[in-house]
């Protein structure tokens, strides 16, 4: 390969970071929450309320069943208004963002789930309000599902952020269309796929690692 082309998969890896990066702290400032509250909402749980956790859980599956692709596509009015632009790597944050955020909320509300009713048991008797048991006992006894599950979104929103090259999101996506199948150089496709499963693999593990180190503490 050229000196161009090795800079340019330099180049898209930098952006892949950065796509992947921000949309994942994007996400999980407003998926959380909304993880958080369809926990809290559901039958029987501290904040019991039935039509609130089927509004949310509603948009969250509508959300979450839109292939992403159809999702870019639709989002380009939306992300030309936030940031002015419809291609590049920040305007490809924005539709990341957007579909990343079902897939937190699900994460978290399965990773609360998790928590033994016992210990909810033990807040509520000693007078703990539900904001207090959520906060100082559900998530930190959560904490080792959440670590594992925050690697599985970000390695999601990495593939995600391949697919943003269609629309001309830049990474290592745009790359490979560019060069690996509109130029037919094999060789630049394959070796952006192999750094993306490289990148899929390191957070994965750093997630998994993550998740043992919080166990044991």
């Amino acid at each position: 390969m050229s000196d161009y082309i090795i800079n340019a998969i330099v180049t898209g890896v930098w952006e892949t970071f950065q796509m992947t990066f921000f949309a994942s702290l994007f996400s999980y400032a407003v998926g959380m929450p909304l993880g958080i509250l369809l926990y809290a909402t559901s039958r029987g749980r501290l904040l019991e309320n039935r039509p609130v956790n089927f509004i949310i859980g509603l948009i969250v599956n509508i959300t979450r069943s839109l292939p992403f692709l159809i999702l870019l596509v639709l989002l380009i009015p939306f992300t030309r208004m936030i940031v002015g632009k419809s291609i590049g790597t920040e305007a490809a944050i924005v539709p990341l963002t957007i579909g990343a955020i079902p897939i937190v909320a699900r994460m978290v509300e399965a990773s609360l789930n998790e928590v033994q009713p016992g210990i909810i048991e033990a807040a509520t008797s000693m007078g703990a309000s539900p904001f207090y048991t959520i906060v100082h006992f559900i998530i930190p006894e959560a904490t080792p599902s959440l670590l594992q599950g925050g690697a599985i979104n970000v390695a999601t929103v990495l593939g995600y952020s391949a697919m943003a090259g269609v629309i001309g999101g830049g990474g290592l996506g745009a790359i490979a269309l560019q060069y690996g199948y509109y130029r037919y150089q094999k060789e630049v496709l394959w070796t952006t796929v192999a750094l993306l499963i490289l990148m899929v693999m390191l957070i994965q593990e750093l997630g998994i690692q993550m998740s043992k180190k919080n166990r044991k503490t």
